[in-house]
C-alpha cells in the first residue's frame, strides 16, 4: 500500500500540466568582456560558457553583464536561440545587456521590451542613488506545443545604491502587473547584488517565490553564486536568483559549480531551475 501511495504522489508531482513538459531556465552573470581579466578574459572562456548552457539543456537562459560582442558569440554558439535585450547605455548596442535567450524551436516570441531602473524608466539614466545605469528586459513567450504563454524578466541590480535596489524591486513589480503578469506564469531572474537578508530581496519575496526555497527536491550545489574567479572561494554569497509566481512549480533548483582545469567559466555561478506551469 505504501509503495502504491508513493507512486501516486510521484505521478502527481511529475504529471504534465497544460500538456507542457518541464523546462530548464538558467540565469547567468557571464562577466563582461574585460581584457584585463587575463587568463579569465572572455575569449578564453567563451566556449566553456556555451558548452555549459548546452550540457544542462537550457530552454531559456538569461545573461547579465554581456557586451554586444558577447551577445553575438552566444547567438552564434546557440544556433537555435534568439534573444531579447538591448545595451543599457543607449537602448541599442552600447553597454551591458541583461538579456533573455530562448529556444525558437520550442517557443514563439509574443512580446518584448525593456525599461530602466530609475525614476524615468523609458530612457537611459541613473536611478535614485545608483552608481551605474541599470536595465530590466522582458519577454512574453508562448510554448509551441502547449500554447501556454509566460513571462521572463531579467535584470542586474545596482551594487551600491540601497534605495535604488529597493525602488527597482517595486518598479519591476509594477511593470509585471501592467503587462498582465498576474494572469500568467512569471520568472524573474538576475544578479541582484544582494544576499537573501536584504530589504530589497524581502520586497521581491513578498510578491514571488524564491526558487531555492520553493523547489520540490533538495537544492543542488553550493549556496553561494559569486566566486570572483577564485576556485577556492567559500561560495557563501548568494546574489543570483530565479523568482517565480504562484503559477510556476519549481521541480529542481541548482547552483552549477562546473569548472575546467580549476577555472570557472565566469566570476558568478549559474543558477538552474527545472519548472513547469500550474493552474
Amino acid at each position: 500500500m505504501r509503495r502504491i501511495l508513493a507512486y501516486f504522489l510521484l505521478f502527481l508531482l511529475t504529471a504534465p500540466v497544460f500538456g507542457q513538459e518541464t523546462m530548464n531556465i538558467i540565469t547567468y552573470n557571464i562577466r563582461f568582456n574585460n581584457p584585463d581579466d587575463g587568463a579569465n578574459a572572455w575569449p578564453h572562456r567563451r566556449s566553456d560558457v556555451i558548452a555549459l548552457l548546452k550540457f544542462h539543456e537550457a530552454d531559456v537562459f538569461c545573461v547579465q553583464e554581456a557586451l554586444h560582442d558577447q551577445m553575438v558569440d552566444l547567438k552564434d554558439g546557440m544556433q537555435t536561440f534568439d534573444y531579447v535585450g538591448v545595451g543599457r547605455d543607449d537602448g541599442k548596442e552600447a553597454g551591458e545587456y541583461s538579456a533573455i535567450f530562448y529556444n525558437t524551436q520550442r517557443y514563439k516570441l509574443q512580446g518584448q521590451g525593456h525599461f530602466w531602473l530609475s525614476e524615468t524608466p523609458d530612457k537611459p539614466g541613473l536611478g535614485w542613488d545608483a552608481a551605474c545605469v541599470r536595465i530590466c528586459s522582458w519577454a512574453k513567450l508562448r510554448e509551441r506545443e502547449s500554447n501556454q504563454s509566460f513571462f521572463v524578466f531579467t535584470t542586474h541590480f545596482d551594487h551600491v545604491g540601497v534605495k535604488a535596489r529597493e525602488e527597482s524591486a517595486k518598479l519591476i513589480y509594477r511593470k509585471v502587473q501592467e503587462l498582465g503578469g498576474d494572469r500568467l506564469p512569471v520568472f524573474l531572474t538576475g544578479d541582484f547584488n544582494l544576499t537573501p537578508d536584504a530589504s530589497a530581496i524581502a520586497l521581491i519575496r513578498s510578491q514571488w517565490k524564491d526558487s531555492r526555497l520553493a523547489t520540490l527536491s533538495p537544492p543542488y550545489g553550493p549556496v553561494g553564486t559569486f566566486e570572483g574567479f577564485d576556485f577556492n572561494s567559500s561560495l557563501k554569497n548568494r546574489i543570483d536568483y530565479i523568482f517565480v509566481n504562484d503559477k510556476v512549480r519549481v521541480l529542481r533548483y541548482g547552483v552549477l559549480s562546473d569548472s575546467k582545469d580549476k577555472r570557472y567559466p565566469s566570476d558568478h555561478l549559474p543558477v538552474l531551475v527545472e519548472a513547469k506551469f500550474i493552474d
